[in-house]
């Protein structure tokens, strides 16, 4: 069964890209990129957040092989500035920041043709903590 890094050499391969190449656009060392591919590290889900996003992967496909292979112009994660001060101000994660985006992502998908206002500092945070309320 393919596992992490037998998925990421695929993608990598397909797009002709060497490791060097994938460590500079991901921000992951090569030798980490070395290890994972030959199965001897696991990589965070930080880490693999961020190598998606470099191969223009989903998380799904590299972690579990779910979906067909990730079509190369998928846009990668943008964390908005006030997020990002939200997610400082409450010591979040890079994991735990793009969940509260995606969260935040999913609410405003479900919305129809209402017009949505601009999130703030103060607004991601009481989204996180309504969250956090409800999930603990």
């Amino acid at each position: 069964m393919p596992t992490v890094g037998d998925r990421v050499r695929e993608i990598r391969e397909t797009k002709k890209w060497t490791q060097d190449q994938l460590a500079t656009k991901s921000g992951v060392s090569k030798g980490f990129l070395s290890d994972i591919e030959n199965n001897k590290r696991n990589p965070s889900s930080e880490y693999v957040l961020k190598i998606a996003n470099a191969l223009g992967a989903s998380i799904d496909y590299l972690l579990r092989g779910d979906e067909p292979l990730p079509v190369s112009h998928r846009e990668p994660t943008v964390i908005p500035q006030a997020l990002a001060s939200a997610a400082e101000q409450l010591k979040l994660s890079y994991a735990d920041t793009v969940e509260l985006l995606e969260a935040h992502r999913s609410v405003i998908a479900r919305r129809s043709n209402k017009t949505t206002k601009s999130f703030e500092i103060k607004d991601w945070i009481e989204l996180y903590r309504a969250i956090k309320k409800v999930f603990g």
